[in-house]
């Protein structure tokens, strides 16, 4: 029986894995309640593409070494803290943030590590909120 709240061997092995339209490798971990990002060395680093939206994820880190993988989708989930996991991902180009609590900027500085990072989705973050001040007549 899967754990659905935790990342596992068994987990992983059943989980549904397919040619994305981009031609990579992906692991779709969609939706399984999993709050914490753990154990991805069971990966064996097979997949180009991760996606781990729709969970309960609060704090983006905790990455064993993926040389492989480009693009990581983490949607919809509950993340509002990042940490420095550069040099886990090397080769990462696609973040997907969007639809999480990502609220300070010091939070998105933990990316500047990146070297080949091309695009980063924050829509729906208190981030992207613009507040303006009106001026009072």
């Amino acid at each position: 029986m899967c754990i659905r709240d935790r990342i596992n061997a068994e987990l992983i092995q059943h989980a549904h894995q397919f040619l994305n339209p981009l031609k990579e490798r992906q692991l779709d971990l969609r939706g399984y309640k999993i709050s914490a990002i753990e154990n991805l060395g069971a990966t064996m680093d097979y997949f180009e593409c991760i996606d781990l939206s729709d969970n309960e994820i609060t704090k983006l880190g905790n990455f064993s070494l993926l040389k492989r993988l480009k693009s990581l989708i983490l949607t919809n989930n509950r993340i509002a803290k990042i940490s420095n996991f550069a040099d886990s991902l090397p080769i990462l180009e696609n973040l997907l943030l969007a639809n999480n609590r990502i609220v300070e900027l010091s939070e998105i500085d933990n990316l500047s590590d990146f070297k080949n990072l091309k695009r980063l989705v924050l829509l729906n973050n208190v981030i992207t909120q613009v507040y303006t001040s009106q001026p009072s007549h």
